[in-house]
């Protein structure tokens, strides 16, 4: 596997003159060879990694669909804006993850898979793909000195964003439990008061808790405790959070404190769901006409029926 999964990395360069490595996008480029490898395991991946994954995640799953994450989260701010009095007090934070795919560690990796029940040769053939790789940096045309990483997923593997999922259901694993352990009470919507603690988009995390100095502390153990098992970092610098109406000034802060993350009154210019889902509404009714002229434009009138041809022109006039 080694002498197929050798990968260029060209840096690109995201502001005229860059002076900073920072400055530089890195592109991997992967063999063609291990490309069709990698596409032939993920094909066999897609079958069965609906069965490991929860509901809380909806990219890269055949058959879901991430806008209805995005739904609920849209749902979720929209009850924090009627809450009144003594309603519960909640709060929905928004994670900011530093480097995602270039911090998973790959002893987490295995172990998830592990256990999740898949078989040892399944496992061993995923980190024989991970673990095998070796880096060039291309400067001025020129491949440099070879290198090999110790953790990381790449970016242009097509099978890096399903190990990804595998790692981020860690995350969504600690959640779980520390909900069944009554630490987290997450935030109940809908007519079934359904108690929702947390949604992944893609690479995008929003946490939901209680507004109180316990649910803060119980919030930031998780995450640290999945930061320390999987190598992921949180950026809290550049993580946000959002109260609902009924939480006063001086808990925002308290509790905004000991998350040590920005407070934020205006969910649709800094979290980007709602907004986003507002277009949606907005064209939905178009997009729903221009499908069904569309359908309409495509049959043709001699494989309908007589009464059919009638029920068209009726519906042309």
């Amino acid at each position: 596997m080694e002498e197929v999964n050798f990968t260029s990395i060209v840096l690109i360069p995201k502001f005229n003159s860059p002076k900073l490595v920072s400055q530089f996008r890195p592109i991997s480029l992967c063999n063609v060879t291990y490309k069709i490898i990698s596409k032939v395991i993920v094909n066999h991946f897609q079958k069965v990694l609906n069965l490991c994954i929860e509901d809380s995640q909806g990219a890269f799953i055949s058959g879901r669909q991430i806008t209805g994450n995005i739904f609920v989260a849209y749902e979720i701010l929209h009850s924090f804006k009627k809450r009144r009095g003594s309603s519960k007090k909640g709060f929905a934070l928004k994670l900011d993850m530093s480097k995602t795919y270039d911090r998973i560690e790959w002893s987490f990796l295995e172990k998830m898979m592990s256990g999740m029940g898949f078989c040892d040769d399944w496992v061993s053939i995923i980190m024989r793909c991970v673990r095998s790789v070796t880096y060039s940096v291309v400067l001025n045309g020129r491949n440099g000195e070879a290198f090999h990483p110790q953790r990381g997923l790449r970016q242009e593997d097509p099978l890096s964003p399903y190990l990804f999922l595998i790692c981020a259901e860690g995350f969504s694993r600690l959640m779980q439990i520390a909900k069944m352990e009554g630490k987290l009470a997450g935030t109940k919507v809908g007519r079934g008061k359904i108690a929702v603690s947390h949604l992944f988009l893609a690479d995008d995390n929003m946490l939901f808790g209680e507004t109180s100095i316990e649910g803060a502390n119980s919030m930031k153990a998780v995450i640290k405790k999945y930061e320390q098992v999987s190598g992921q970092l949180v950026n809290f610098d550049k993580s946000l959070i959002y109260f609902s109406k009924n939480v006063g000034t001086e808990e925002k802060e308290h509790v905004g404190g000991i998350l040590g993350v920005r407070i934020v009154n205006n969910p649709e210019r800094y979290l980007g769901l709602p907004t986003m889902i507002g277009k949606r509404k907005k064209h939905a009714f178009m997009d729903i006409k221009e499908r069904f002229e569309k359908t309409l434009q495509n049959w043709s009138l001699r494989l309908l029926s007589t009464g059919g041809k009638e029920r068209v022109r009726e519906f042309d006039e």
